[in-house]
């Protein structure tokens, strides 16, 4: 057994010029690893290159994967995704990992793109002020999970209020808000941080749900788990799975009685 030319080829495109050495050190592992996760998985399913980075870039800062995403944030800019878009990725991931947890990436993005001659900062995105950030974030949430969001940032106990009211401010107006990624491309991503940080199942299933409502079907989703399997491995992708499972039967039931 070898690596695939296939295999081959699409590291190369990820990678231009650049020889991995644990070709070296780990021939068994990386014969395995690259003919998987570069030429059986990407002839999976229908994402094109361009979505697929754009997925894995936000399943590895869902799963805390540092290191290979310094790694892929280059591969992704060679496979078209724009330096606006990977920002937008590592911003809205905060409202769903917590800057604890994006700060060592949002470093990282910078290191790339100053060796690669990127000029910081990039333009800005946002669409909102303080004032009427809350306002614009519930437009947000009703377009993406319908009317029953509309006084949700109002609800709840006197004493935890606060924290509806901070998603649709904070999350949804400061981020999906902004320009640089759709509706379509931000829930997707959300999808990714949810799946690849685990034990967040109920969100995960409400966010499958939520991309399936505005377009991003079932088999769409199951080919973004699909195609980020290798690096969350099966547990996370197998349980992201079932939360998708679960979303398609809430959607359609909600669909057949409407």
């Amino acid at each position: 057994m070898s690596i695939s030319q296939f295999a081959k080829d699409y590291h190369e495109k990820m990678f231009p010029g650049y020889v991995s050495d644990f070709l070296r050190t780990d021939p068994e592992f990386i014969e395995r690893f690259d003919n998987f996760a570069f030429d059986e998985v990407i002839h999976h399913g229908s994402l094109d290159d361009k979505t697929r980075f754009m997925a894995i870039l936000a399943t590895l800062l869902g799963c805390q994967g540092v290191d290979e995403f310094k790694c892929m944030v280059p591969a992704a800019l060679n496979f078209g995704v724009s330096p606006v878009e990977i920002k937008e990725i590592v911003y809205q991931a905060v409202a769903y990992l917590g800057i604890g947890r994006v700060f060592p990436f949002l470093k990282a993005t910078n290191e790339v793109f100053e060796s690669q001659g990127i000029a910081l900062p990039l333009k800005g995105q946002s669409t909102t002020t303080t004032e009427n950030r809350r306002e614009a974030g519930t437009r947000a949430q009703v377009d993406i999970f319908g009317e029953g969001m509309k006084d949700f940032w109002k609800s709840g106990p006197e004493e935890s209020r606060h924290i509806n009211y901070w998603l649709a401010g904070n999350c949804f107006g400061d981020y999906y808000t902004r320009t640089g990624l759709d509706y379509k491309q931000r829930e997707m991503i959300t999808f990714c941080y949810i799946a690849a940080q685990g034990g967040c199942e109920p969100q995960l299933t409400a966010h499958a749900a939520a991309n399936m409502g505005i377009g991003n079907d079932k088999q769409f989703l199951i080919d973004v788990i699909s195609q980020c399997l290798p690096y969350i491995g099966y547990p996370r992708s197998l349980n992201a799975l079932t939360c998708v499972n679960n979303a398609a039967k809430q959607f359609e039931t909600r669909r057949n009685d409407s």
